[in-house]
């Protein structure tokens, strides 16, 4: 297929075929070692995709690189310290439902914009110790551009350039005034772990890759699993009356609309023969096609594009597989499991005002979530 700027890419969409690759090491995420058209300088900064490609992180590394980064993230980013956000976590759940709930009677609300947006870009900010509004305002800005595939080039490189003065100007107010947060950790790692230890660059898109991440993600998410919902008022019936669980939605939702639809890119790092004879020649992209295989029959059956939570076969691919498996994955299912019950059980009578083929998807073929989910509270 071909991407934006006339890329060209393999996607691939089987779902038994995509766990073999991406814990396949002839698979690479590094375009400096293994991309042609990266190593031949024919990619420009103006390309929609290139903050995707040109960051250096545990996102596009590659075996020692990666194992080394990856290890120094998770020394800051641990299970304690998400487990400790549950507190905080509902609490921002508590304020934003008493937020709708002063909405006057008969208006409409924004699940997305006044629901599912602001918890996940809360919790992110207040994990990295980022106070000021103003940061915060700029790093939303900055993520919804960077999933934007349809951005011209103007708004490519402002958003690159923007993107890198908020977060080097948090890494310079964390190193004058450390705290108990996820950059100190982070520049902890970056100034103590000797040879392993992180570049500035390196710490910086970290930063970015984790804020972007466990940002858009999260949001989506929610998102869909309360679209899907209030689409499905049957498996919403079947959770109220605990013929189902919270973590069978979150597992369809992720399923059926993975948050993440196609991210890109891996790449060929010597030809690689498929069972059906096909070859991803050495140097060749890959788009790794997470929606479509979620919805893949092979493994699903027929009925793969419809939501059912009593699914048997819930397995799905929306957090990765293999050494890139997603870290964040215990914080969004713990900002799932509380948002989603929470909104239920305070508004029983919550609905959608707006027929499906009225709700508009976000212009990203990365990012997979509505523009804004129109509801009435009941």
């Amino acid at each position: 297929m071909e991407l934006p700027g006339g890329v060209v890419a393999w996607a691939i969409t089987e779902q038994t075929l995509l766990k073999e690759l991406l814990v396949d090491p002839r698979v690479s995420k590094d375009p400096r070692q293994h991309w042609p058209k990266w190593i031949n300088g024919e990619v420009s900064p103006e390309w929609p995709l290139f903050t995707w490609v040109a960051v250096r992180n545990m996102f596009t590394a590659y075996g020692g690189d990666h194992k080394r980064l990856r290890g120094l993230v998770s020394k800051a980013f641990t299970g304690k310290r998400t487990a400790a956000l549950r507190p905080r976590i509902e609490q921002i759940v508590t304020d934003l439902l008493d937020d709708l709930a002063a909405a006057p009677e008969g208006e409409l609300v924004d699940l997305r914009e006044g629901y599912a947006y602001p918890i996940p870009i809360q919790v992110i900010c207040e994990l990295f110790g980022i106070n000021d509004e103003d940061t915060r305002e700029g790093l939303r800005r900055c993520v919804d551009s960077i999933f934007h595939t349809s951005a011209d080039p103007a708004e490519v490189t402002a958003t690159y350039a923007e993107v890198y003065a908020i977060l080097g100007g948090l890494v310079a107010e964390k190193r004058q005034k450390p705290a108990d947060d996820l950059t100190t950790g982070l520049i902890t790692a970056r100034e103590e772990d000797g040879d392993s230890r992180l570049t500035e660059q390196e710490m910086v898109d970290t930063l970015l890759l984790m804020i972007s991440a466990g940002h858009e993600t999260t949001v989506n998410l929610l998102d869909n699993a309360i679209h899907l919902l209030l689409t499905h008022p049957d498996q919403l019936a079947l959770v109220r009356a605990g013929k189902a669980s919270w973590d069978d939605v979150i597992d369809e939702a992720l399923r059926l609309e993975a948050p993440v639809a196609n991210l890109p890119l891996r790449y060929a790092v010597e030809d690689v023969e498929l069972a059906d004879g096909t070859v991803l020649a050495k140097g060749d992209a890959i788009l790794i096609a997470y929606a479509a295989a979620g919805r893949d029959t092979a493994l699903h059956g027929e009925d793969a594009d419809r939501f059912d939570i009593t699914r048997e076969v819930k397995d799905h691919l929306a957090f990765g597989h293999g050494v890139h498996y997603c870290l964040g994955v215990t914080l969004a299912r713990l900002e799932a499991t509380i948002a989603l019950p929470a909104l239920f059980e305070r508004f029983p009578g919550l609905s959608l005002e707006v027929p499906e083929e009225g709700l508009q998807h976000v212009e990203s073929f990365i990012s997979n979530g509505h523009r804004g989910l129109p509801a009435r509270l009941g």
